[in-house]
């Protein structure tokens, strides 16, 4: 049984990552319901938090049906992340995360995200006062560090068990890489041989098939795994990978009358705690990815990223059901 604290995950617990701009309570919801065993938020900005930004408070909401559910915060100061620990727990998350991987300049750049990987000190430093700010949980999302001349993440992780950490998720990927190249998930294996480590290692990057979450689970030795890009416009995974995991076989690819209600259902929970206008706007990214691999479907696709209401969005699927009734994925 994996464990977070006293939070029981399961033999080997599958966990969504947290996506900027797609890990939203409405596509939690969808994954939720087909599979994810822990979610995170959005990676949600400490200053925000602490100016009260309308942006950031609003990431701050979760729902009784998505626990366990943690609340990821990012920043580059120790007192404005511990104050906004502190907010954080006030709305009762089951987990703390701290976002000690995200590569994008706007955030790197600034000491943030995969910045501090450049100060390892101040990482655990900042993860030891978080630590003791908070009565919940605190795990740690981090790469394998800046770049291949500075891969320090069996000392990183060992360093942060230390100061208080209670799991800890790595993109087997270096900030310099972003997210090219092909994730060295080797390293995470060192990180499981250290004898010293106890904490649950979760691994992150490239896991997108219940073939290639298999070999990695016994290649690896990690605890469980974050899924992140292949989950967009397709929950299905979380339940594909258990099944074939349990039982060696895959299950059936969802039909198309299931990718609709999913999107469907989706776009709902999108318009109600959005409003229609941002609620449409932000669905757009996924409709590729649900309906992936059907054929001559440019000009369906287009309409949906194009359309400005929720009308003309079912219309749309409307169609999609009637012209592709007899697909089979």
């Amino acid at each position: 049984m994996v464990k977070i604290g006293n939070l029981e995950l399961g033999d080997f617990p599958l966990l969504l990552a947290p996506m900027e701009d797609v890990s939203d309570p409405p596509f939690r919801a969808v994954c939720k319901q087909n599979g994810a065993d822990l979610m995170y938020t959005e990676f949600i900005s400490s200053e925000g938090l602490i100016r009260d930004a309308a942006k950031s408070v609003a990431k701050l909401d979760i729902f009784d049906y998505e626990k366990p559910i943690g609340i990821q915060i990012f920043g580059n100061e120790i007192d404005s992340m511990r104050e906004a620990a502190a907010i954080v727990e006030e709305a009762r998350p089951d987990i703390l995360d701290i976002n000690y991987g995200c590569p994008v300049n706007k955030v790197a750049c600034k000491g943030a995200g995969a910045g501090i990987l450049l100060d390892i000190d101040k990482m655990v430093s900042m993860t030891a006062e978080i630590v003791k700010a908070v009565n919940i949980p605190v795990t740690v999302k981090t790469r394998l560090g800046w770049d291949n001349d500075s891969i320090r993440i069996v000392e990183v992780a060992e360093r942060l068990q230390d100061v208080g950490i209670q799991a800890i998720s790595i993109h087997a990927r270096t900030r310099k890489q972003m997210y090219k190249g092909e994730a060295d998930w080797s390293y995470l294996n060192k990180v499981k041989e250290n004898p010293r480590l106890y904490i649950p290692v979760f691994g992150n990057g490239d896991i997108d098939s219940p073939e290639k979450a298999q070999e990695y689970k016994i290649k690896y030795n990690v605890d469980g795994m974050m899924i992140g890009r292949a989950s967009i416009g397709y929950p299905w995974i979380f339940n594909e990978i258990k099944h074939f995991l349990a039982t060696g076989e895959k299950l059936a690819a969802p039909g198309l009358e299931e990718r609709i209600a999913v999107a469907k259902k989706h776009l709902d929970f999108s318009v109600q705690w959005k409003g229609p206008k941002l609620g449409i706007l932000e669905m757009r990214r996924h409709y590729t990815n649900y309906f992936r691999g059907m054929p001559n479907f440019k000009q369906y696709r287009a309409e949906m990223v194009t359309a400005e209401t929720y009308e003309h969005v079912c219309d749309i699927l409307e169609q999609v059901s009637d012209v592709y009734a007899d697909h089979v994925f």
